[in-house]
């Protein structure tokens, strides 16, 4: 589904070069369940923004069932994103002004989905997530673990291949937390690829596969053995 052969990214700040990522080597198939773990700093976040076509590398090679996504015009990568992918953040980036509804329906939207069908969508998929009596809500009347279940919907609204989560429990309580991450394991059962980046070892034991990540660098690369607790000290103290 994914190859990335010698993906390299470097930030420019003022006169200095920052190299996020190191020559990443990493193939990424239909179905799997990836949790990226390393220490703050290590380039996690960014090689999962390279994954979605937020950030293009450097240098190397991004295959996506075998088409080249850094030769590809802003314009076919934003078609991508918005058909192939799905994205939850950190911090839920919902639109405040917007019901749960109606951000749920933004992408579908985007796609030029009749109407009709956008809203017919929109909320079945809340309902499938417990919020089918929420849709009405805007995110300030929705708790945290509420507003992240909206944002998993809106991510899952254009049928997505891939689901890209970055520390999508980092601002919720435990109970909550687990909650998301019953509703990630229950979709890659359902045949969604998800590529989740973490630094809590509890949340990436829900993964299949461990990518750990140091200092640019892709040090380790693993089956997670069911019901195993991932090591943090044994990405952070891996050899490059």
């Amino acid at each position: 589904m994914i190859e990335l052969n010698g993906v390299r990214k470097i930030y420019e700040m003022g006169e200095v070069e920052v190299q996020a990522l190191k020559g990443i080597d990493l193939k990424i198939e239909r179905g799997e369940f990836i949790s990226i773990m390393g220490p703050s700093g290590s380039g996690k976040s960014t090689l999962l923004h390279i994954l979605g076509g937020l950030d293009i590398p450097t240098e190397g090679d991004y295959m996506l069932e075998g088409v080249e996504i850094t030769e590809l015009k802003d314009r076919e990568l934003s078609r991508i994103r918005n058909h192939h992918f799905g994205f939850v953040f950190q911090s839920y980036n919902l639109f405040p002004e917007l019901t749960a509804v109606e951000n749920v329906m933004v992408p579908l939207m985007y796609a030029r989905m009749a109407g009709k069908k956008r809203k017919e969508k929109a909320v079945q998929l809340l309902e499938s997530l417990d919020l089918g009596h929420r849709i009405n809500h805007y995110p300030s009347q929705l708790s945290g673990g509420e507003q992240q279940r909206v944002a998993v919907a809106r991510a899952l609204a254009n049928d997505p291949t891939l689901l890209l989560a970055d520390e999508p429990t980092g601002n919720l309580a435990t109970h909550q937390g687990q909650e998301i991450m019953n509703i990630f394991k229950r979709l890659n059962e359902e045949g969604v690829t998800i590529v989740l980046v973490t630094h809590d070892p509890v949340v990436g034991s829900y993964g299949k596969r461990l990518v750990g990540v140091k200092d640019g660098y892709l040090v380790i690369d693993r089956s997670i053995e069911s019901d195993t607790l991932i090591d943090m000290a044994e990405i952070v103290q891996a050899a490059v």
